[in-house]
């Protein structure tokens, strides 16, 4: 009850603070639909007592004007009432779109400002698969809420309406007209149910049938799919996880089924008794023709009123289940402390003192103990072997995560003291899986930062992409990948890489941070790009990831990870020298392999 009275103050209060022009539109709409069913049970009888009067006596010109003033009133009333009400579903329909766009944006704002660990969480994907279906289709929104009370408050009105025809005129019809509304409720509730347990249920097939069908037609799968014979594995876990959920919702329709035979059979029983009480009435001359029609309608509208306003009760129920998932979303808890100290200017100092880490959810520390002095404008290589923990240690630096014992120390105070906007602005990174977006090439690069084309210039000469970006059809401006523009380019692997580094380069950040930056680089490329950065990093701090041990040539300390902690630290010619050292062996033995090719 708790989260169905959290969930309609939050969107009631949304609609109302966002678009409270709807309201006006729920008013009018109101007001058609009254006057419409309220025509429909009175103006009917009005109209057949005259036509029953001038059957009986044909020169009565008092019926037949009456009889025709009813029937343009009917044509009349429901054509204006249609029309306006029309026009009325026209712009909610609209601002249900515009909900639907806004709903869309502020899920992926929270899901782009959460904590970053939840984005690796299931748990937490999970839990915004379900607030993406639960404030969509599932519960209809802002608009699919306010629906459901707009149809208890249109029904409520009408049924003191009919309620009184039927208490004074017919009061028999009440039970009959009540029981097959207890019939029918309880069958709802079972259904109501059911659906709110299989959305439940369904929400990780849904997520995990969404990914399989994306890579399904993805282009950029295009290759692998082909040269590695993947289509029918593709197309047989496509038919798996869409085989689930399609039992799943056979299995809800065969118990749905059975509840609207019930209700069915209710309805039936309600109906036949409805027509002949009154229908014997009717014979008995105790009420008219117009009568007769008048209380059948009246019956109906009062069965359906309370059918409707019940039902409503049980459907703002089940809405606001599936919304409150949305709910849950923006509430999950961010378990990073953010404080508020600013970052000084100028270069930082760095200290890894006694930290430890492992994931949430698991047991096994990635990083044990790790202590480490960065001087400012110092230039740290990190090498070791996959896994060793090397770009664990880069998100804790950056502050993707927090550390699960020990401190890091930027100029002396913990980093969970600092803002984590300001805090973040000190890192221009470039991860080994970084990402390129459908944008144009100088969007990537300049990432929402004010756009300076000097500055642009010459992060791109500096990745050695000035050249290739001046290739392109339209330059910079150039859209990457097809997924918006059929004329997008698409970068080979070096150039997305050069473009990534463009990125970092741009951001002009005071500590520079490179996971495998030139993976997809020949080894020349390589160290033209490493050549330049020297002369780019002088007065910032700068730590390489990389593989490729040339690279720590350009460094003043070199951190060797091994067995989840710091094996080995020192300058190359310290490490090179170390008599079965790690470092002197990996060094070697990269040597060995160049020389081999070479000769």
């Amino acid at each position: 009850m708790n989260e169905i009275r959290k969930t309609l103050g939050y969107m009631l209060n949304t609609a109302f603070r966002q678009k409270p022009g709807l309201f006006i539109i729920y008013f009018l709409m109101l007001v058609t639909t009254l006057v419409t069913k309220l025509q429909a049970i009175f103006l009917p009888k009005l109209l057949i007592d005259q036509v029953v009067a001038i059957i009986k006596n044909s020169s009565s010109k008092e019926n037949i004007r009456l009889a025709i003033l009813y029937a343009v009133t009917i044509i009349l009333l429901t054509f204006f009432m249609s029309l306006i009400h029309g026009i009325c579903v026209h712009f909610k329909n609209l601002y249900k779109e515009w909900f639907n766009e806004y709903f869309e944006i502020k899920l992926a704002d929270h899901a782009m400002r959460m904590d970053f660990e939840h984005t690796e969480n299931p748990d937490a994907l999970n839990q915004m698969s379900k607030a993406k279906e639960g404030i969509s289709w599932y519960s209809g929104g802002v608009v699919g809420i306010l629906d459901a009370f707009y149809n208890i408050l249109t029904n409520t009105t009408v049924l003191f309406g009919v309620a009184a025809i039927i208490i004074i005129s017919c009061p028999l019809l009440l039970p009959i007209v009540l029981l097959s509304l207890a019939v029918m409720l309880f069958m709802n509730s079972k259904t109501n149910r059911l659906k709110v347990d299989v959305f439940k249920k369904l929400a990780k097939s849904n997520r995990v049938c969404s990914y399989v069908f994306y890579q399904l037609s993805d282009i950029a799968y295009g290759k692998e799919i082909r040269l590695y014979d993947s289509a029918d594995m593709m197309e047989n876990k496509s038919r798996e996880f869409s085989n689930r959920r399609i039992n799943d919702w056979k299995n809800l329709g065969k118990k749905q089924r059975r509840n609207s035979w019930c209700v069915d059979l209710a309805n039936t029983v309600r109906d036949s008794c409805s027509y002949l009480y009154i229908g014997a009435l009717a014979l008995k001359k105790k009420i008219t023709i117009g009568d007769f029609s008048m209380y059948i309608s009246s019956a109906s509208t009062l069965y359906w009123s309370l059918a409707s306003i019940t039902s409503g009760l049980q459907d703002i129920s089940k809405r606001c289940s599936y919304a409150y998932q949305f709910l849950k979303f923006l509430e999950y808890p961010n378990v990073m402390r953010n404080g508020n100290e600013p970052i000084r200017e100028g270069n930082h100092e760095i200290e890894f003192r006694h930290v430890c880490f492992h994931y949430p959810g698991t047991e096994k520390y990635v990083l044990r103990d790790i202590n480490l002095h960065i001087n400012p404008e110092e230039h740290l290589s990190v090498v070791g072997e996959n896994g060793a923990g090397k770009t664990t240690f880069i998100k804790l630096l950056c502050r993707l995560y927090d550390v699960t014992e020990g401190q890091i120390l930027v100029d002396g105070k913990d980093i969970r003291e600092y803002s984590e906007e300001e805090y973040r602005s000190l890192f221009a990174v470039i991860f080994q899986d970084f990402k390129l977006f459908a944008f144009s090439l100088k969007d990537n690069i300049v990432a929402g930062e004010t756009i300076d084309s000097d500055r642009l210039e010459r992060a791109l000469k500096l990745s050695a992409l000035y050249e290739d970006a001046m290739h392109l059809e339209n330059g910079a401006d150039t859209i990457l990948y097809k997924s918006f523009d059929e004329h997008g380019t698409e970068l080979s692997g070096g150039q997305k890489q050069k473009t990534a580094i463009s990125r970092a380069l741009y951001k002009d950040a005071p500590i520079i941070i490179l996971d495998e930056p030139t993976a997809a680089l020949d080894p020349v490329a390589e160290y033209e790009i490493y050549r330049q950065f020297y002369q780019l990093v002088k007065g910032k701090t700068a730590i390489y990831i990389s593989h490729r041990l040339s690279s720590c040539k350009f460094c003043d300390k070199i951190a060797v990870f091994a067995e989840n902690t710091i094996k080995e630290y020192g300058t190359h010619d310290e490490l090179v020298k170390k008599k079965n050292g790690i470092y002197a062996k990996m060094f070697a033995a990269q040597a060995q392999y160049y020389m081999e090719n070479v000769s």
